[in-house]
């Protein structure tokens, strides 16, 4: 993993591979100038915002500005959704394409993607901060299968013919809903932008797609491989800017047909508001959580331990699935705590471009804020800071993994989404004190159980108010099964 290969400018083959063996070594560094797609996407052209007016994005690691974005409201917004409905109209040539050569045009889009991938892996760290292994290993491959996989259902979605009597046949179609807007968030914008456009555009819609203000440059690269990929103008529209102009702007559209975000709960009822009050437009919503893991004293005690703290750390714990309540049954506490502990240490916080780091930046002062104010409270409040908690340094946006013990149920950390590096480990005595313990939130993305009986782990998990269970694993997503949550976590299912 510590040998990668060079991004290679010439000497490439048509698919993109070189034609030598590149020699092992880190992925060169990418620069201002390499970042060359920075306005708005309309219609199979770059255009500048309506307003003349950018905004700047940061590397969150060095707090270094990457480049200026063309900033999209209502008008632009507007221009996308008019571009969207005509590309999507009857007699288009996107609605004459047969279903088989749209599968054909997401592989396309699919090998660019992976001919691409190291500049995408670089630019999505740059971006995110996010380790680059993670970038590259994860958000990278998760893209390309989730394309694959849509690719090949544009020729499979059909309806059904039923004989309801002797006299009448039923016949039932699945059409394209038509112009989708979606709005994705900032902690996986790559791999957030294929969940959203993948099963869209396999069922023959369209789509106006406003990237997160913090993150906009790997959705703006996309534009450039939908084009290359010879998807017809105003099929794929990308419109960088603002949650309360662009992303307001989608929301109340009267000519977007549905709308698709992830992010917050609080901006999750705004938008459902929104859709409802303008053209009840529908709505898939993939919210918060306050993710629950059961670990019984049967388990395999060194994986519930790794899993639960990948869960709790992944991406600088800014995952909605974040495991941030674990529950251990009491007898085999206090061994979890020091074990949690122990494989903290192992963590290297640093450089995300370091291919020997696993720990990054948080994306904002915002964000970094938020997290801090909520470690103090677990303080104050009287949980046990086994590990972490202060910043890595005064002038950065990096936060030690952080493990708080003895944590009970009223405390801020135990209820609120924290969206940080914290694991709170609670301990309990019953099976049935841990499901009630585990369904007392207000959401239910997802959880995990950690045992040996097959039999608990099925009882338990029925009883799990969640929309996912794992069984001894956790962050197990696939571009193959549904994803979304119960309560505030969302409505409507993900992929």
């Amino acid at each position: 993993c510590t040998c990668l290969p060079k991004m290679e400018q010439n000497g490439t083959k048509e698919n993109g591979r070189s034609e030598e063996t590149p020699a092992p070594g880190p992925p060169q560094p990418v620069h201002i100038q390499d970042i060359r797609f920075t306005k708005i996407f309309i219609d199979n052209k770059w255009v500048q915002s309506s307003r003349g007016r950018t905004f700047a994005t940061f590397n969150p690691a060095t707090g270094c500005k990457l480049c200026e974005v063309e900033e999209a409201d209502e008008e632009d917004v507007d221009k996308a959704v008019a571009a969207a409905k005509a590309a999507g109209r009857r007699g288009s040539a996107w609605q004459r394409m047969d279903a088989c050569s749209r599968g054909k045009l997401l592989h396309r889009l699919a090998d660019l993607v992976e001919r691409d991938r190291l500049l995408l892996a670089t630019v999505e760290t740059l971006d995110t901060g996010k380790p680059f292994l993670q970038s590259l290993f994860i958000d990278l491959d998760g893209s390309i299968k989730t394309l694959r996989y849509y690719a090949g259902w544009s020729d499979k979605i059909h309806g059904k013919s039923l004989r309801v009597d002797e006299s009448f046949m039923s016949i039932t179609k699945h059409e394209p809903v038509g112009v989708c807007g979606a709005i994705i968030p900032w902690n996986f914008p790559l791999l957030m932008f294929m969940w959203k456009i993948a099963p869209a555009l396999s069922c023959g819609n369209t789509v106006v797609v406003k990237p997160a203000e913090q993150t906009p440059l790997t959705a703006l690269h996309m534009g450039s491989l939908i084009k290359e990929a010879g998807f017809p103008a105003g099929v794929v529209n990308i419109v960088p800017g603002f949650g309360p102009t662009a992303g307001a702007a989608i929301a109340n559209h009267m000519d977007i047909d549905k709308v698709a975000f992830t992010g917050s709960t609080e901006t999750g009822q705004l938008i459902q508001t929104a859709a409802a009050k303008s053209n009840l437009k529908r709505v898939t919503l993939e919210l918060g959580g306050k993710n629950p893991c059961i670990v019984f004293a049967d388990c395999d005690l060194q994986l519930a331990v790794e899993d639960t703290q990948t869960g709790a750390f992944y991406n600088q714990g800014q995952c909605c699935t974040a495991a941030s309540r674990v529950f251990v049954e009491e007898s085999i506490h206090d061994q979890f705590v020091r074990l949690s502990i122990e494989n903290a240490k192992k963590i290297v916080v640093g450089d995300p471009l370091d291919p020997l780091t696993s720990h990054g930046p948080q994306i904002d002062q915002q964000q970094f804020d938020k997290i801090m104010d909520l470690i103090e409270s677990g303080k104050k409040e009287g949980a046990r800071l086994e590990y972490g908690g202060t910043p890595v340094s005064n002038k950065s946006l990096f936060i030690q993994p952080t493990i708080f013990s003895g944590v009970k149920d009223h405390m801020r950390i135990a209820k609120e989404e924290i969206f940080g590096p914290v694991q709170c480990i609670f301990s309990f005595q019953s099976q049935e004190e841990a499901i009630r313990r585990a369904n007392s939130s207000r959401y239910g993305l997802v959880s995990a159980i950690f045992t040996s009986s097959m039999d608990r782990a099925l009882s338990v998990s029925a009883a799990l108010e969640t929309g996912t269970v794992w069984i001894n694993c956790y962050n197990s997503l696939h571009a193959q099964t549904p994803f979304g949550g119960y309560k505030m976590s969302g409505i409507g299912r993900e992929l």
